[in-house]
């Protein structure tokens, strides 16, 4: 099989980034959202996509620190090798298609990738409906950071050909892509799922079973929910929890800065999934008290202009 339409189901932060890098990498790709509201929300983002990948580019003339390795394997590139980039860029930008229609969304898709919220209570009615519109060749993924493949494979109407295949933020310039089967998922669709991930310049992470968080998610939520959970009771500052994580790291960026690239309100309902959540007494309740306040704020995160920190 070749994959050459591509349709991501939502707009977020990571549906919008795996659309415009799929894009960018020469495939056909529509984004399936909910409404008309929602496309309106996800517009803004494939800009901002497009921007950082010229300016990002463009730097990459003077600055060799600005490569980044979603863009192509060839770290030295010359100035025309970068404008060529910046032309597949704009054809990406201008190729990107929206549509609200399940059947204008699968009728020829190859491949589906689903990236809607972390919600069961969405995800398996968006299955139950996708299943009555794609063509039997569709091969169906999933995006979500925490749940597995088997817990909606029989929602889908194809659990053979049904998998998870998850990315991490800023996929252009953090590359990986963890390929995650079902016990029901054929070896040949598995297979496929890879290939797929390397023809958009993404490194295959290959997980031989299922586990809750894939590889990168079962260290990162952890040491998320350890910061989350110092701010919710009180105990320091997202500012101050920060900066303690670099300067004893010399990491890049503390816990609330990254939960402000992941989304809001993926951490909102990651959280939440969590029974001690509904206690609001519960460390957990905590959280999500502070995370649910932000949201109604509008301070959902980097691609909102403002979570813990302001953005330009």
């Amino acid at each position: 099989m070749v994959v050459k339409n591509v349709v991501v189901a939502g707009g977020g932060v990571l549906g919008s980034q795996i659309a415009f890098q799929t894009a960018f990498c020469g495939f056909n790709v529509t984004i399936w959202l909910r409404s008309e509201g929602s496309i309106e929300r996800a517009q803004p983002k494939i800009d901002r996509l497009k921007e950082i990948y010229l300016s990002t580019m463009e730097a990459m003339k003077t600055n060799p620190q600005a490569y980044c390795r979603g863009f192509t394997d060839k770290a030295e590139l010359s100035d025309e090798e970068i404008d060529e980039l910046k032309k597949q860029v704009e054809i990406a930008y201008e190729n990107i298609s929206m549509t609200t229609s399940y059947e204008e969304a699968a009728k020829d898709a190859d491949l589906i990738i689903e990236a809607i919220a972390e919600d069961p209570n969405q995800k398996i009615p968006f299955y139950q409906e996708l299943s009555k519109h794609m063509p039997e060749k569709t091969i169906l993924v999933t995006n979500s950071s925490t749940m597995l493949p088997s817990t909606f494979a029989e929602y889908t109407g194809r659990p053979n050909k049904y998998l998870a295949l998850h990315f991490a933020n800023e996929i252009w310039r953090n590359n990986t892509a963890e390929v995650m089967g079902h016990e029901g998922t054929e070896q040949k669709y598995y297979d496929e799922v890879v290939k797929f991930a390397e023809d958009i310049n993404m490194v295959p992470l290959q997980l031989k079973k299922e586990q809750p968080g894939y590889i990168l998610n079962s260290m990162l939520v952890p040491f998320l929910s350890a910061a989350e959970a110092l701010y919710a009771n009180d105990v320091a500052d997202p500012e101050t929890i920060d900066l303690t994580w670099k300067l004893a790291t010399g990491a890049p960026n503390g816990p609330f800065r990254i939960l402000d690239v992941v989304g809001l309100t993926t951490a909102y309902n990651i959280v939440i999934m969590n029974p001690e959540a509904k206690d609001p007494n519960s460390t957990p309740g905590k959280i999500a008290a502070k995370l649910k306040e932000k949201i109604d704020q509008g301070k959902t995160g980097i691609n909102a202009g403002e979570g813990f920190y302001k953005y330009n």
